[in-house]
């Protein structure tokens, strides 16, 4: 559950299926589409919950209530975080920075930088010991938009889109620029940074519904080595399967 969306899925070891988003605000239809993917899942079966949105948190809580009369283990609260950390307040950072930072940490098995372009945008670091360093939390590509035109009197509001310039000919190019562009400069800066902290480079993987538009082609990208839309869901899952080894 992000700020903006929740994303549902079927987690059967290291396989995710059936993924599907909804809108907050727009969660006609959640309860029997959970319905539907908890009746295809074999026992024994639990449903898990990481969430940043204590308003959503309580609309997914009630529709599967309502739909299977079933429980909601929800990380952080019910379930232990998942990744030991060197914060000084571990229960107030986001579970879904946890999560997608321990999901890469588990398939990677080294340091690791983990971009998640969201709402908000968070470019995290974790070191080779699997301990979450922290990171950095930056306003997302669409803030960034809704905030140029909310605050100025002639911007526009922008598309969001991958850019294929990189001077702006246009008012609208320069601000999807600019937008894209500083995103992805933050990300090179932090990944050096955390690289000159930890005395290495770090694998750097980019997840989240923007991730595209900062973090073009990675097959070339001498920065980011993958983009994993579904990594957040993977550490909610690597969440749980953790309590089934104590």
């Amino acid at each position: 559950m992000g700020n903006s969306a929740l994303h549902i899925a079927c987690v059967r070891g290291n396989d995710v299926t059936d993924a599907a988003t909804f809108r907050l605000g727009r969660l006609e239809g959640l309860g029997d589409r959970l319905a539907e993917l908890w009746a295809q899942m074999p026992a024994p079966k639990r449903i898990v919950a990481c969430s940043v949105n204590a308003a959503g948190l309580k609309a997914l809580e009630a529709a599967v209530s309502a739909a299977m009369q079933a429980d909601v283990l929800v990380v952080g609260r019910d379930i232990p975080l998942p990744i030991d950390t060197r914060l000084d307040e571990p229960q107030k950072i986001g579970v879904d920075r946890l999560c997608a930072a321990v999901a890469a940490f588990d398939r990677l098995g080294q340091a690791c930088v983990v971009a998640d372009f969201g709402s908000a945008i968070t470019i995290d670091c974790v070191n080779d010991a699997g301990q979450f360093l922290g990171g950095a939390i930056l306003p997302g590509l669409s803030m960034g938009a809704d905030a140029l035109h909310a605050g100025t009197a002639q911007l526009p509001r922008v598309k969001l889109a991958r850019p294929d310039w990189v001077i702006g000919r246009n008012t609208t190019e320069a601000i999807v620029g600019g937008l894209v562009f500083a995103a992805r400069g933050a990300l090179r800066h932090l990944a050096e940074a955390y690289a000159n902290e930890m005395g290495h480079w770090p694998v750097v993987i980019a997840t989240g519904g923007d991730a595209e538009l900062v973090c073009p082609d990675v097959r070339e990208s001498e920065l980011v080595q993958a983009i994993v839309p579904d990594l957040v869901l993977r550490g909610v899952a690597a969440a749980y399967y953790r309590t089934l080894l104590k």
